[in-house]
């Protein structure tokens, strides 16, 4: 196994766990929500701090679900033409947009978050209303995770790529094979 596989598989591997982390979330979600309505329309009762919850965590779900949307190959194509293409072409027109969007847009978000984030944690932010969580700071800090986690996923998805323009693998996606990629 070479250095560009074992980057690969150590990134899928990252991301394969927050996105099963992530997963718990979703169901979290789904909970705290359900109580909150509970509370508020048959006790007439609320609390800031669970309404808030519920913001944290959709939040989170989505942020730490991102990366791991494109290690499964879960996200939007446009399969009339990508489909039909050999696993080189795919794999070419992948490398093509990690190296000419997917990091770009990566560096972009961590350099335009970061003052955000930064200023955050400098000013010991509070909580976004009285009575709510005090982790904005924490909060707000997975915006450029997110993106970091996604450039890892674009990097490990272009080794990938790179593995099979060069002959050393038939796809670039992780546990797909060629049949299923068509």
């Amino acid at each position: 196994m070479g250095l560009l596989e074992k980057f690969a598989r150590a990134v899928d591997g990252l991301n394969g766990a927050v996105g099963a982390f992530a997963r718990w979330l979703a169901a979290l979600l789904v909970l705290v929500q359900f109580v909150v309505v509970v509370l508020r329309y048959i006790y007439g009762s609320s609390f800031v701090w669970m309404q808030e919850s519920v913001v944290y965590v959709h939040a989170t779900l989505f942020m730490l679900s991102i990366a791991y949307v494109l290690l499964i190959d879960g996200h939007v194509r446009v399969d009339i033409y990508f489909a039909r293409w050999s696993a080189r072409t795919r794999a070419a027109v992948d490398l093509t947009g990690v190296v000419f969007a997917l990091l770009p847009f990566c560096g972009l978000m961590i350099w335009a978050s970061w003052p955000y984030v930064a200023s955050s944690w400098r000013l010991g932010e509070g909580p976004m209303a009285m009575g709510g969580l005090p982790f904005t700071p924490a909060f707000k800090s997975l915006i450029p995770a997110m993106a970091a986690l996604l450039a890892l996923q674009g990097l490990a998805m272009a080794a990938r790529a790179i593995l099979v323009l060069g002959g050393r693998a038939p796809t670039h996606l992780p546990g797909k094979t060629e049949v299923e990629q068509a």
